[in-house]
């Protein structure tokens, strides 16, 4: 019976020692130039204050300006990023959602262009199995 409990101890103890730890959730946060300007900052600004905590880069070009944050194991999501309070010039704070453009989980979007792209591929295997087996039975 000793035994029987050690070796149950044992197997839990080695169980949790190889658990998966929690996946990292990537932001993308898009801004347009023409609100901040309004806002009287820019996106250097805004990076360099989740750069302390959290793995960021941030992206100008002739589009949208664009923020990635990557956050380890956490329970964000997009409206939880959204309320976090950012530092104007002048100092005022404002939500990350009302100078954003737009707020997207990555990781959700990920999973779910996986689920398509799965699906895609299963109607298109379809696809050619009835079209090789309306070949079969046209052949005489």
């Amino acid at each position: 019976m000793k035994k029987l409990a050690t070796l149950l101890i044992f197997l839990i103890c080695c169980s949790s020692g190889y658990s998966k730890d929690p996946e990292s959730k990537t932001f993308l946060v898009l801004f347009k130039s023409k609100e901040l300007k309004e806002s009287k900052t820019n996106i250097k600004e805004i990076e360099s204050q989740f750069s302390p905590f959290f793995s960021t880069k941030h992206y100008a070009g002739n589009s949208e300006l664009a923020l990635i944050i990557e956050i380890p194991s956490c329970d964000f999501d997009e409206c939880f990023l959204g309320e976090f309070l950012v530092d104007l010039e002048d100092g005022r704070k404002v939500q990350l959602q009302h100078l954003a453009f737009r707020l997207f989980d990555l990781t959700e979007n990920k999973n779910l262009h996986q689920q398509y792209v799965l699906m895609y591929e299963e109607s298109v295997s379809a696809k050619k199995k009835a079209a090789k087996a309306t070949k079969a039975d046209s052949k005489p």
